[in-house]
Protein backbone atom coordinates (compact mmCIF):
# COMPACT_ATOMS: atom_id res chain seq x y z
CA UNK A 1 0.00 0.00 0.00
CA UNK A 2 1.31 3.45 -0.90
CA UNK A 3 2.17 6.05 1.74
CA UNK A 4 -0.32 8.36 0.03
CA UNK A 5 -3.15 5.88 0.52
CA UNK A 6 -2.18 5.32 4.17
CA UNK A 7 -2.23 9.08 4.83
CA UNK A 8 -5.64 9.39 3.15
CA UNK A 9 -7.06 6.62 5.32
CA UNK A 10 -5.52 8.00 8.52
CA UNK A 11 -6.74 11.52 7.74
CA UNK A 12 -10.24 10.28 6.97
CA UNK A 13 -10.35 8.36 10.27
CA UNK A 14 -9.11 11.24 12.45
CA UNK A 15 -11.30 13.76 10.63
CA UNK A 16 -14.36 11.57 11.12
CA UNK A 17 -13.54 11.31 14.82
CA UNK A 18 -13.40 15.10 14.89
CA UNK A 19 -16.82 15.28 13.21
CA UNK A 20 -18.26 13.06 15.92
CA UNK A 21 -16.41 14.51 18.90
CA UNK A 22 -15.94 18.30 18.90
CA UNK A 23 -13.72 17.99 21.97
CA UNK A 24 -11.27 15.88 19.95
CA UNK A 25 -11.12 18.50 17.21
CA UNK A 26 -10.74 21.24 19.81
CA UNK A 27 -7.84 19.36 21.43
CA UNK A 28 -5.82 18.85 18.26
CA UNK A 29 -6.55 21.82 15.96
CA UNK A 30 -3.93 24.43 15.07
CA UNK A 31 -4.36 27.04 17.80
CA UNK A 32 -1.41 29.49 17.91
CA UNK A 33 -2.38 30.94 21.31
CA UNK A 34 -2.25 27.52 22.97
CA UNK A 35 0.88 26.51 21.09
CA UNK A 36 2.74 29.54 22.39
CA UNK A 37 1.30 29.86 25.87
CA UNK A 38 0.79 26.19 26.77
CA UNK A 39 3.56 24.63 24.70
CA UNK A 40 1.11 22.43 22.76
CA UNK A 41 3.40 22.19 19.74
CA UNK A 42 1.91 18.87 18.60
CA UNK A 43 -1.00 20.91 17.20
CA UNK A 44 1.23 21.94 14.28
CA UNK A 45 1.09 18.34 13.05
CA UNK A 46 -2.23 17.03 14.37
CA UNK A 47 -4.22 19.89 12.79
CA UNK A 48 -3.27 18.60 9.34
CA UNK A 49 -5.22 15.40 9.97
CA UNK A 50 -8.49 17.15 10.85
CA UNK A 51 -11.15 18.78 8.67
CA UNK A 52 -14.20 20.93 9.19
CA UNK A 53 -16.67 18.80 7.23
CA UNK A 54 -17.10 16.13 4.59
CA UNK A 55 -16.67 18.49 1.63
CA UNK A 56 -13.45 19.93 3.09
CA UNK A 57 -12.13 16.42 3.69
CA UNK A 58 -13.17 14.95 0.33
CA UNK A 59 -11.72 17.78 -1.75
CA UNK A 60 -8.39 17.77 0.09
CA UNK A 61 -8.01 14.00 0.02
CA UNK A 62 -9.08 13.65 -3.62
CA UNK A 63 -6.51 16.23 -4.73
CA UNK A 64 -3.87 14.73 -2.45
CA UNK A 65 -4.50 11.17 -3.61
CA UNK A 66 -4.55 12.19 -7.29
CA UNK A 67 -1.22 14.05 -7.23
CA UNK A 68 0.37 12.41 -4.20
CA UNK A 69 0.67 9.04 -5.92
CA UNK A 70 2.62 10.70 -8.74
CA UNK A 71 4.89 12.66 -6.38
CA UNK A 72 5.47 9.61 -4.17
CA UNK A 73 6.46 7.60 -7.24
CA UNK A 74 8.82 10.41 -8.33
CA UNK A 75 10.46 10.47 -4.89
CA UNK A 76 10.99 6.71 -5.07
CA UNK A 77 12.62 7.08 -8.47
CA UNK A 78 14.85 9.87 -7.10
CA UNK A 79 15.93 8.25 -3.83
CA UNK A 80 15.06 4.56 -4.09
CA UNK A 81 12.03 2.60 -2.78
CA UNK A 82 12.86 2.94 0.92
CA UNK A 83 14.42 6.39 1.20
CA UNK A 84 11.91 7.72 -1.32
CA UNK A 85 9.08 6.81 1.04
CA UNK A 86 10.98 8.17 4.04
CA UNK A 87 11.59 11.53 2.36
CA UNK A 88 7.99 11.62 1.15
CA UNK A 89 6.73 11.22 4.74
CA UNK A 90 9.16 13.91 5.93
CA UNK A 91 7.94 16.15 3.12
CA UNK A 92 4.28 15.73 4.02
CA UNK A 93 4.65 16.19 7.79
CA UNK A 94 7.08 19.10 7.54
CA UNK A 95 4.83 20.86 5.00
CA UNK A 96 1.93 20.72 7.45
CA UNK A 97 4.16 22.40 10.05
CA UNK A 98 5.67 25.04 7.76
CA UNK A 99 2.25 25.90 6.30
CA UNK A 100 1.07 26.79 9.83
CA UNK A 101 4.02 29.00 10.75
CA UNK A 102 2.69 32.21 9.19
CA UNK A 103 -0.60 32.07 11.09
CA UNK A 104 1.28 31.10 14.24
CA UNK A 105 3.30 34.32 14.17
CA UNK A 106 0.27 36.38 13.15
CA UNK A 107 -2.09 34.99 15.77
CA UNK A 108 -0.01 33.68 18.69
CA UNK A 109 -1.62 36.28 20.96
CA UNK A 110 -5.09 35.88 19.44
CA UNK A 111 -7.10 33.46 21.57
CA UNK A 112 -9.91 33.38 19.02
CA UNK A 113 -7.95 32.11 16.00
CA UNK A 114 -7.63 28.45 15.10
CA UNK A 115 -7.53 26.38 11.91
CA UNK A 116 -7.57 22.80 10.66
CA UNK A 117 -7.00 20.93 7.43
CA UNK A 118 -4.41 19.35 5.17
CA UNK A 119 -4.64 22.11 2.56
CA UNK A 120 -1.11 23.39 3.18
CA UNK A 121 0.45 19.96 2.70
CA UNK A 122 -1.80 19.23 -0.29
CA UNK A 123 -0.67 22.51 -1.86
CA UNK A 124 2.93 21.43 -1.43
CA UNK A 125 2.23 18.12 -3.18
CA UNK A 126 0.37 19.84 -6.01
CA UNK A 127 3.23 22.25 -6.64
CA UNK A 128 5.80 19.47 -6.74
CA UNK A 129 3.63 17.92 -9.45
CA UNK A 130 3.76 21.26 -11.31
CA UNK A 131 7.56 21.26 -10.89
CA UNK A 132 7.64 17.80 -12.48
CA UNK A 133 5.11 18.43 -15.26
CA UNK A 134 4.52 22.18 -15.73
CA UNK A 135 2.62 21.93 -19.01
CA UNK A 136 0.35 19.02 -18.12
CA UNK A 137 -3.31 19.92 -18.27
CA UNK A 138 -5.30 20.44 -15.08
CA UNK A 139 -9.04 21.01 -15.09
CA UNK A 140 -10.33 24.00 -13.14
CA UNK A 141 -13.58 23.00 -11.40
CA UNK A 142 -13.21 19.71 -13.26
CA UNK A 143 -14.19 21.39 -16.55
CA UNK A 144 -11.83 24.12 -17.80
CA UNK A 145 -8.48 22.82 -19.15
CA UNK A 146 -5.50 24.95 -18.03
CA UNK A 147 -1.74 24.19 -18.07
CA UNK A 148 -0.54 23.21 -14.61
CA UNK A 149 2.00 26.05 -14.52
CA UNK A 150 -0.68 28.69 -15.07
CA UNK A 151 -2.86 27.10 -12.41
CA UNK A 152 0.10 27.34 -10.04
CA UNK A 153 0.81 31.01 -10.77
CA UNK A 154 -2.85 31.91 -10.37
CA UNK A 155 -3.13 29.87 -7.19
CA UNK A 156 -0.14 31.58 -5.58
CA UNK A 157 -1.39 35.03 -6.55
CA UNK A 158 -4.87 34.33 -5.23
CA UNK A 159 -3.62 32.79 -1.97
CA UNK A 160 -1.30 35.73 -1.31
CA UNK A 161 -4.04 38.25 -2.07
CA UNK A 162 -6.74 36.43 -0.09
CA UNK A 163 -4.46 36.06 2.94
CA UNK A 164 -4.37 39.86 3.21
CA UNK A 165 -8.15 40.06 3.53
CA UNK A 166 -8.96 40.23 7.22
CA UNK A 167 -12.50 38.97 6.66
CA UNK A 168 -11.40 35.62 5.21
CA UNK A 169 -11.98 32.57 7.42
CA UNK A 170 -9.84 30.33 5.21
CA UNK A 171 -6.16 29.90 6.05
CA UNK A 172 -4.81 31.11 2.70
CA UNK A 173 -1.38 31.60 4.29
CA UNK A 174 -1.15 27.83 4.71
CA UNK A 175 -1.96 27.33 1.02
CA UNK A 176 0.69 29.81 -0.11
CA UNK A 177 3.53 28.75 2.16
CA UNK A 178 2.75 25.06 1.80
CA UNK A 179 3.01 25.39 -1.98
CA UNK A 180 6.30 27.30 -1.85
CA UNK A 181 7.80 24.95 0.73
CA UNK A 182 6.97 21.86 -1.31
CA UNK A 183 9.02 23.22 -4.21
CA UNK A 184 11.91 24.37 -1.98
CA UNK A 185 12.06 21.05 -0.11
CA UNK A 186 12.24 19.10 -3.36
CA UNK A 187 14.88 21.37 -4.90
CA UNK A 188 17.07 21.08 -1.80
CA UNK A 189 16.92 17.29 -1.97
CA UNK A 190 17.13 17.13 -5.76
CA UNK A 191 18.74 20.32 -7.18
CA UNK A 192 18.71 18.79 -10.68
CA UNK A 193 14.95 19.34 -10.71
CA UNK A 194 15.59 23.03 -11.35
CA UNK A 195 17.22 22.14 -14.67
CA UNK A 196 14.46 19.64 -15.42
CA UNK A 197 11.86 22.33 -14.81
CA UNK A 198 13.70 24.84 -17.01
CA UNK A 199 13.94 22.35 -19.87
CA UNK A 200 10.30 21.39 -19.46
CA UNK A 201 9.29 25.04 -19.69
CA UNK A 202 10.95 25.27 -23.09
CA UNK A 203 8.96 22.33 -24.41
CA UNK A 204 5.69 24.22 -24.65
CA UNK A 205 2.73 22.32 -26.13
CA UNK A 206 2.10 25.10 -28.67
Amino acid sequence: MSITTIIVILTAMTSYLGFQQPAFLHRFKHWPYMEKNEGEWYRFVSSGFLHGGWLHLLINMFVFWQFGLIVESAYESFFGPTMGKVWYIVLYISTIVVADLSTYFKHKENYGFSSIGASGAVSGILFIYILLMPWNTLYLWGIIPIPALLVGVGYLWYSHHAASQASSRIDHDAHFYGAVYGIVFTLILKPEMALHFWRALQNTPW
